[in-house]
């Protein structure tokens, strides 16, 4: 989903596939906690694994995060410009 993400149509769009992206992730968590609960994995491989997905969570909640403020960063330069335009009208 992260690669998918960086060929994003939008900005939206990169919003949207790195949502997706974070939903995977944790159903990656689910089935390591099952693996783990069931012996299949050890629990140096589930730590191990476990964390990697948790860094990974971090990282795409990170990068929506920061979209989502850049995103309200331009609307606002756009709401600002727009009032300089009517103002000037006036």
């Amino acid at each position: 989903m992260v690669r998918e993400a960086k060929n994003a149509e939008s900005p939206k769009d990169f919003i949207h596939k790195l949502s997706v992206g974070q939903k995977e992730t944790a159903e990656t968590q689910f089935w390591l906690e099952l693996l783990y609960e069931t012996d299949y994995i050890s629990e140096e491989e589930f730590k191990s694994l476990y964390a990697n997905t948790v860094e990974v969570m971090r990282l795409i909640r990170s990068s929506i995060l920061t979209k989502k403020r850049n995103l309200g960063l331009k609307a606002i330069t756009v709401l600002i410009v727009i009032s300089g335009l009517l103002w000037s009208f006036f």
